[in-house]
């Protein structure tokens, strides 16, 4: 068996310019052309003052509906976009309605609910 020299050849102008043009070939297959962009939902979006100097600031636009209810949205409280909590910290304070009524039906507990009150008073 003949012996590996550590040398790599060059190749000549001909097969660097297949390379070259195989290497586009497959950059252009992978390219994706997006003319269509709107905002992020997953991120917040944060509103930057308009400089009062500037015309083209101060020209009334349209609304577009879609990106107005898409900003709602995201101001939303996670309870009112989420029908469950997304983290575990979320899980905490997520059902804030009250287990037990705070109307009393019993009169020993209106007692002692309504003497605590006086002791507060008095003291």
């Amino acid at each position: 068996m003949a012996a590996r020299s550590g040398k790599k050849e060059l190749p000549d102008p001909v097969q660097q310019n297949q390379l070259m043009c195989e290497r586009v070939r497959k950059e252009l297959q992978c390219q994706k052309l997006y003319t269509q962009y709107s905002v992020n939902p997953l991120h917040r979006v944060h509103t930057i003052t308009r400089k009062p100097m500037s015309w083209h600031d101060n020209t009334e636009e349209m609304a577009d509906e879609k990106f107005l209810n898409l900003f709602h949205h995201a101001a939303l409280e996670p309870t009112k976009k989420y029908s469950e909590p997304q983290t575990e910290s979320q899980e905490i304070g997520w059902n804030t309605t009250p287990l037990v009524s705070r109307v009393l039906k019993d009169s020993a507990l209106c007692r002692i609910q309504k003497g605590s009150q006086n002791h507060k008073i008095n003291n």
